[in-house]
């Protein structure tokens, strides 16, 4: 069977190496002619463990095309971003999508399966996508079969996560779910979900709408912390010791390609209902406005000059920056061109990142650690004599040591030293 793969991201190029490995005939296609070539050269553009090896595994067998155009196949699956709209309303933006679907129409014949696996709105299939298949003459569960397939994946662990979770299959008609099941079941470990595609679209944003809203509690507990003398750590251990409760741990916002826009799907689709999941998401949103404001302050205090920033990914141990809050507080503190600003991040190869530690750190006010790479934890291999002041500021909650001569700071300990919660208003 021939499967063809539009959008070789951090969901596609796994997806279609997964698919190329059991037995699957590939055509892998992106419109970027870098990631095309990359591919060709034999070397995979983004960071995920083992994926590289997979690859060459795939490469030598034979299976496996790329190309910058798609071919006739028997099943196509459309893996693009879907970013929301920009604006009020933050509707999902599907223009990605529909571009693809319209790159595919010359190549699909009847009796193919179309699989949507991108993070859609609820309603998108049924509303938006079916309409121009049908308008080409074809009868969904029928002449062609339409489903939604959420990816539901961890970076970091995506080819395990592939094979062993659970995965939604969500068909326009229950001929088309079963088309699509016959598909994943090759590779599955997990169970595989049988439901509408209304339905598993819905449950795929809530998903990560649930996360969103949790860590949205814990944000706003640590505010409460603070302006009540309490160590918020403290508080998110004792209550977490209750069969029933698991509060999240606060941070400095929340980003990525799902968590970060997901819960606007939702919102844009039933904005005078949704208020929970909008006020949540506006809490998150808010956060490195509260971050970049507490950074101020400890520099005010030291009368400081250079700042290093320890991450700048959205999560630590990936090479992913969409939507980082670490990536927003730099660029907020940037745009102040009060003091110089420095970037050390281990997964992240740009030109304004420095590649070594001690160098970032040299002559350096305060260190503050954005993101919970495995790095971080320990920070033993810093030369903190050479910074002018040996302070680090924590916004994950992760670091578990430091030189006896650094002051840690944390949201746990931040109340020590900012006493009056006006100056830590939101809006930096």
């Amino acid at each position: 069977m021939k499967v063809c793969i539009v959008g070789l991201g951090y969901i596609g190029l796994p997806t279609a190496i997964i698919f190329a490995q059991s037995g699957f005939e590939v055509i892998g296609v992106d419109i970027n002619p870098a990631v095309i070539q990359t591919l060709k050269e034999g070397r995979v553009p983004i960071e995920e463990p083992g994926l590289q090896t997979v690859y060459d595994e795939v490469r030598n067998k034979g299976t496996w095309k790329v190309s910058q155009t798609p071919e006739a196949a028997d099943a196509f699956i459309i893996a693009v971003p879907t970013p929301f709209k920009k604006g009020e309303t933050k509707e999902c933006d599907l223009s990605y999508v529909k571009a693809a679907l319209r790159s595919l129409l010359p190549y699909i014949q009847e009796g193919n399966l179309i699989i949507v696996e991108s993070t859609i709105a609820p309603r998108s299939m049924e509303d938006e996508i079916k309409p121009v298949l049908e308008n080409e003459g074809y009868v969904i569960g029928s002449t062609l079969f339409l489903a939604h397939c959420p990816e539901r994946v961890l970076p970091g662990r995506i080819l395990s996560e592939l094979i062993n979770n659970n995965r939604i299959i969500g068909g326009i008609t229950p001929s088309c779910t079963e088309r699509a099941c016959q598909m994943y079941q090759t590779f599955v470990n997990g169970e595989i979900i049988k439901t509408d595609a209304k339905t598993a679209e819905m449950a795929k944003v809530m998903e990560n709408t649930f996360r969103d809203v949790n860590i949205a509690l814990a944000n706003e507990l640590s505010k409460i912390c603070h302006e009540l003398s309490i160590n918020v750590y403290d508080v998110i251990r004792i209550a977490n010791k209750h069969p029933r409760v698991n509060i999240h741990q606060p941070g400095p916002g929340v980003g990525g390609h799902c968590l970060a826009v997901d819960p606007y799907f939702i919102v844009s689709k039933s904005p005078q209902t949704a208020k929970l999941i909008g006020l949540s998401r506006e809490i998150n949103s808010t956060m490195p406005d509260y971050v970049t404001n507490i950074i101020l302050h400890l520099m005010k205090e030291i009368e400081g000059s250079v700042i290093t920033i320890f991450g700048l990914t959205y999560k630590g141990n990936i090479d992913d920056i969409r939507e980082s809050p670490a990536l927003s507080i730099y660029k907020k503190l940037m745009a102040l061109e009060t003091y110089e600003i420095r970037v050390y991040d281990p997964h992240v190869s740009m030109p304004f990142v420095e590649k070594d530690i001690n160098k970032a750190v040299v002559n350096s006010d305060l260190i503050v650690v954005l993101t919970d790479h495995n790095e971080f934890i320990r920070l033993s291999g810093v030369k903190f004599s050479d910074m002018n002041h040996a302070r680090v500021f924590d916004t994950k909650g992760i670091v578990e040591w430091v030189d006896e001569t650094v002051e840690l700071i944390n949201f746990g300990n931040l109340f020590e030293l900012i006493k009056r919660e006006g100056e830590l208003q939101d809006g930096a």
